[in-house]
């Protein structure tokens, strides 16, 4: 029912779309650069990060962010876009502070490398819900 009243609005139908666009990209970036990493480096971070992790959570990332736009549609504020995308923006910046405080297993080659693996992938979601705005503004 919640779907359908989500759906039902040409606004909100946008603004859903555009964040399961946004994951889905995101997450293919975010896994072509972890197998490319990897290669390059000889490294295999697969005990830490997985790829159903990784599409996981760059798809709910853009959702969340999707429904964040969709919420301020629903409070007739849709111009706190700006102070929404400072919150995303802020989020992202915290958000990457986790791969350089993580305690990797002791039994990983080379877990030095680790952070610059996750670290662009945490600003992959963001980066592709952002870039892709333009296109789904309404008419």
């Amino acid at each position: 029912m919640l779907l359908f009243l989500l759906l039902n609005n040409k606004v909100m139908k946008a603004n859903l779309i555009h964040g399961v666009i946004a994951g889905v990209l995101s997450a293919m970036a975010s896994v072509i650069y972890l197998n490319v990493y990897q290669n390059l480096n000889f490294v295999d971070f697969s005990s830490v990060i997985n790829a159903g992790s990784i599409i996981g959570a760059s798809i709910m990332g853009c959702l969340f962010m999707a429904i964040g736009y969709i919420l301020l549609e629903k409070m007739g504020k849709p111009n706190g876009k700006g102070v929404l995308n400072l919150i995303i923006i802020g989020l992202t910046s915290l958000s990457v502070l986790s791969p350089l405080l993580m305690d990797l297993p002791l039994e990983l080659d080379f877990p030095e490398l680790f952070p610059a693996l996750a670290i662009p992938m945490h600003l992959f979601p963001a980066m592709f819900f952002f870039g892709l705005d333009p296109f789904f503004k309404a008419k």
